[in-house]
């Protein structure tokens, strides 16, 4: 039996964490009691600098269920380096890991289909929604749209799939090598290669709060995946280039086989609507250099990704 780590990065979650402890717990002592994982399994609720009683109510659960355990960071840094602070943690104490969020939206029952794939050799497992049915049809539409442009700039990423995964402690230890500052994980992790399976699963609606994503934070997420893992909007932009400077030879060229046969030319619309055209790719060009830009600037500073402040383990861990 092998040990077992469930990591939830929690940011603001006081009005659910008490139900999601509750079916964790539940959860973890089914499969303790079946022998499916090792006594000492654990939930790690790590605390991204919230600022209502999350890490009180986290402290208190560790008090009073020994399948609690509590990291806290030392400031809010974001749901993927809350949820790496996390794995990187349990990589030190488990044999295996699985992350989910704590709005009770990912299928707790999913996790024995997990297990099972990982029993059977896969290193890592990726939950799957098997439809959107309770999304609305904006935020459905905008998702698949997402995947699509991934898929497109080269991205690997695996459709319909967010953050409820199965990785083994090696795994884990191949994510540890990847040092980027700016974390995608959805397109990282399958770069760590070693054999992966998926599980489908129904998701439902958020337990109780709000979401942690609305749409900024949604578009910034998009923003950060498409940047962090391809390089093609640049390539883009350079072919962009080349394809106006040869149409604009053309255009040069037809207007001066115009001039040439006499006819009249009236092109102060065109010429408008040419500078205007020209400007906005131009301003779009050094936007989308100036987010690879920040990236570099980022990434060579070297920062911490997350600093723990506290971690609740177990006694002498």
């Amino acid at each position: 039996m092998d040990k077992l780590y469930i990591v939830v990065p929690c940011y603001n979650e006081e009005e659910v964490l008490p139900e999601t402890v509750s079916r964790l717990t539940h959860k973890l002592e089914a499969l303790i009691s079946a022998g499916t994982v090792a006594t000492d399994s654990r939930m790690l609720l790590v605390d991204d600098g919230s600022k209502d009683r999350t890490w009180q109510m986290i402290e208190d659960f560790h008090r009073e269920n020994p399948l609690v355990q509590g990291l806290k960071l030392a400031r809010n840094r974001g749901h993927q380096n809350a949820l790496l602070a996390g794995l990187m943690t349990a990589k030190d104490h488990a044999d295996v890991s699985i992350s989910m969020d704590a709005d009770l939206q990912d299928d707790i029952e999913a996790v024995d289909d997990f297990l099972r794939a990982y029993y059977d050799g896969c290193d890592i497992v990726y939950g799957v929604r098997n439809n959107r049915d309770t999304d609305t049809g904006f935020k459905r539409s905008t998702a698949q749209a997402f995947y699509k442009l991934m898929t497109f700039l080269g991205a690997d990423t695996v459709y319909n799939h967010a953050d409820y995964r199965l990785m083994s402690r090696r795994a884990l230890e191949g994510l540890a090598q990847f040092k980027e500052v700016n974390l995608f994980l959805r397109g990282i992790v399958p770069m760590v290669g070693y054999k992966t399976a998926t599980v489908e699963y129904k998701r439902g609606e958020r337990f109780a709060g709000e979401s942690k994503y609305p749409l900024t934070k949604m578009l910034n997420f998009a923003l950060d995946g498409v940047t962090s893992l391809s390089v093609r909007p640049i390539r883009f932009i350079t072919l962009l280039g080349f394809l106006l400077a040869a149409a604009g030879c053309v255009w040069a060229l037809v207007l001066l086989i115009l001039f040439l046969l006499g006819r009249p030319i009236s092109g102060a619309t065109v010429a408008v609507m040419s500078i205007w055209t020209a400007c906005g790719l131009q301003l779009l060009a050094t936007g989308v250099i100036g987010e690879y830009l920040g990236k570099i600037y980022l990434e060579t500073k070297q920062r911490p990704r997350f600093i723990i402040e506290t971690y609740l383990g177990d006694e002498g861990m």
